[in-house]
């Protein structure tokens, strides 16, 4: 571990048991027992695996990855609560973490019981702790629940309150997850004014959230987990299009079918942006599209009909069009060759579509060649509409 480092990671590995469901009978489960069968019969996951990283000292870390991918168990190897299986950690400082909404607290309490009971576990004395008291409550905005017992509380409320405890402890390393998806607005401005001043002050944090945003502009580095393995660390922007890149096609591939009779095939998609081309991935609402379809033919085909069609992330159908319909005469084909498809204005809502390409005779007889859902594409924007097409509005009053 180096002098600079607040928190170093070597191999570690976390593996938990699986085993098999099903009711058995005392005598069958001793037989187990002994024999260690169970073991061989249940299996094992590895939740995490072969991770080695440093967060150095001031440091703000953000954890992406999708459900599962062994943020959580990282996070609760770092505060203590599990153990590795395999590999060493090693941390400097003191640490506090809010982990889960419940936070630690007993439900039969009040707030203000389980903030100073929350102050005892982190190692605090009870003075310290009522000389941080009204702050808590403050940053919490619970003054008039505090004396509640928290089972009354909703999910919000636990999350203010135990994120307030957290913060006002004043660790050397605070370890979060998923605080900023949970909250009103005002709350999550707090909660963000709040990171700002812990990185001002010096103090390392470790942040999991899946408000891919919210994190990039928080974190100094960020972890991209996938499947219990490290799948990059480094630059927020770099990390983050790599994350969304790979979930894209992860989505896509699900949904995606390939088939016709092969006269004719597609052999490449590419996507340029605007004006300006180069590939795209991702794009601005309304900005323009440039599809160039590759194709490669058996033998010549005449008036071969191109088309295309844009589906949402669980491939229901948004639009769709061809040559046919839009009075675009391809003539006689032969070998390899390129069509441009033009979107001037991709009018979308901002999220994830899956394009598909085809190309078939000209009296609908014969499917040549069919790529459905097989080309992803992110429409990237902060506007929040109902539905995937984004019409042009404007709210008027009667004169």
């Amino acid at each position: 571990m180096s002098a600079a480092a607040a928190i170093s990671l070597d191999r570690v590995g976390t593996r938990f048991r699986l085993r098999a469901a099903g009711a058995k009978s005392l005598k069958a489960a001793a037989v187990e027992l002994l024999t260690l069968r169970h073991r061989r019969r249940g299996g094992e996951l590895w939740a995490l695996r072969d991770v080695s990283f440093e967060v150095g000292r001031g440091e703000t870390l953000g954890i992406i990855g999708a459900n599962g991918a062994g943020k959580s168990t990282l996070l609760a190897l770092l505060a203590g609560t599990k153990i590795p299986t395999e590999g060493r950690i090693r941390t400097h400082g003191t640490i506090s973490s809010l982990l889960e909404l419940g936070a630690g607290f007993h439900p039969e309490l009040t707030g203000r019981e389980n903030v100073y009971l929350s102050g005892a576990i982190l190692g605090l004395s009870r003075v310290q702790m009522a000389r941080r008291f009204d702050a808590i409550v403050a940053f919490a905005g619970l003054a008039d629940f505090i004396d509640q017992p928290v089972k009354h509380y909703s999910s919000g409320m636990y999350v203010r309150l135990g994120f307030a405890v957290a913060v006002e402890v004043d660790p050397d390393i605070l370890l979060i997850d998923e605080v900023l998806a949970v909250g009103d607005v005002a709350f999550q401005r707090r909660c963000l004014r709040r990171i700002d001043d812990f990185r001002a002050a010096g103090k390392t944090m470790l942040i999991i959230s899946h408000d891919l945003r919210t994190i990039q502009s928080v974190s100094d580095r960020i972890l991209f987990l996938e499947q219990g393995r490290v799948q990059g660390i480094g630059d927020p922007t770099a990390v983050v299009g790599n994350y969304e890149s790979r979930a894209r096609e992860q989505a896509a591939s699900g949904l995606q079918r390939e088939w016709g009779t092969g006269e004719v095939r597609i052999t490449d998609v590419r996507f340029e942006g605007g004006e300006e081309g180069g590939g795209a991935t991702a794009i601005r609402p309304g900005a323009a599209l440039t599809a160039r379809v590759a194709y490669a033919c058996r033998a010549p085909v005449t008036e071969p009909v191109f088309g295309f069609a844009v589906a949402d992330r669980d491939g229901r159908v948004v639009h769709g069009s061809n040559t046919q319909i839009a009075h675009f005469a391809t003539g006689r084909i032969e070998g390899r060759g390129e069509l441009l498809l033009r979107l001037p204005a991709v009018r979308l809502a901002p999220g994830d579509y899956l394009f598909s390409f085809s190309v078939h005779s000209a009296d609908h007889q014969l499917n040549y060649h069919r790529l459905d859902h097989a080309f992803p594409l992110t429409v990237e924007g902060d506007r929040r509409i109902e539905g995937c097409v984004d019409l042009e509005s404007r709210w008027e009053a009667p004169a």
